[in-house]
């Protein structure tokens, strides 16, 4: 068994261990069993200085809003704060940025902790918001915050991004993909933590329906829409991360991503494999303790590279 500096009891954390090898057979249980662990942890972590304030509208759809994590460190006093949005997952057809009492708001309460300004991201879900939805929300969410955020002691010129799973995927699709029409122009970096990087409906799949409600029905557009396939032509600086146990397929997507980064760059993009973590607790840890993960991301932000 590898090493962990896990911040939760024996008890829950062997019940994670247990649970690793198998995430993949029932994913929507495993996931409840994950938030049920660091919940309690997360509700008496520190929060202190950070003020939210909820659901600013960056569009007219009632999912297209976001909360910010402002820190009293940010502000007219001390200077712009460096911004971190964090857009969630759900297999392109669910989720919230409130996965649950604290999971996701503890995303963005670790970073505005260190400094940053954070901004939890809602977006609209397929089928409604079909590909390129996500990165079209994405945009007018980033488009938001240039606009908005020095209001809350962000600069507007120094924003990063964080997806998570299919948040991952618009991140990604936003970043790079041409057909999209967006391209990260306006922001730092990103961080792509568990993302599908290459739609596919295998049998191996079990979020299959959610890509067939993104992508489309029609197979042949799939290679054409992942955003494995453009990553390689950008130079934007870019993180990529996954746990040891993820949803099928999605650590080898990361793998490949990276190789083929790195053969157009000609030099490794950063990446990490987090022990004995799965798919949903290498976000639902962020604020519990434990901070691997977290100062790997600060690091990356402060050298953009």
């Amino acid at each position: 068994m590898q090493p962990s500096l896990s911040s939760l009891p024996p008890a829950a954390q062997a019940e994670m261990d247990r649970i690793g090898p198998i995430w993949g057979s029932d994913i929507q249980k495993h996931r409840d069993i994950v938030l049920a662990a660091y919940d309690p942890i997360l509700a008496k972590a520190p929060k202190a200085g950070v003020t939210i304030t909820r659901n600013h509208a960056y569009g007219s759809h009632a999912r297209q809003v976001l909360d910010v994590f402002q820190p009293a460190t940010a502000g007219a006093a001390s200077g712009a704060a460096p911004v971190v949005v964090f857009m969630h997952g759900g297999a392109f057809v669910r989720g919230d940025k409130q996965a649950s009492p604290e999971v996701y708001d503890n995303v963005l309460i670790w970073f505005a902790r260190h400094g940053y300004v954070g901004v939890n991201l809602e977006f609209r879900l397929a089928p409604e918001a079909a590909y390129p939805g996500g990165a079209d929300d994405l945009a007018a969410s980033i488009a938001w915050v240039k606009a908005n955020i020095a209001q809350h002691g962000g600069d507007p010129q120094t924003i990063f991004v964080i997806g998570h799973s299919a948040g991952g995927t618009h991140v990604a699709t936003f970043a790079y993909d041409p057909a999209a029409g967006h391209l990260a122009r306006d922001v730092a970096g990103i961080v792509l933590i568990s993302a599908r990087l290459a739609a596919d409906v295998l049998p191996e799949n079990p979020n299959a329906a959610g890509v067939r409600a993104y992508f489309g029905n029609d197979e042949s557009v799939y290679a054409a829409r992942s955003p494995m396939n453009h990553g390689a032509a950008s130079a934007l600086p870019v993180f990529i991360v996954n746990a040891e146990y993820e949803n099928p397929l999605l650590d080898l997507y990361g793998l490949e991503f990276a190789h083929r980064i790195a053969v157009a760059r000609r030099r490794a993009p950063r990446t990490m494999r987090l022990p004995r973590h799965n798919h949903i607790s290498i976000v639902a840890h962020f604020n519990s303790g434990e901070e691997t993960l977290g100062r790997e991301i600060l690091e990356f932000f402060e050298q953009r590279r």
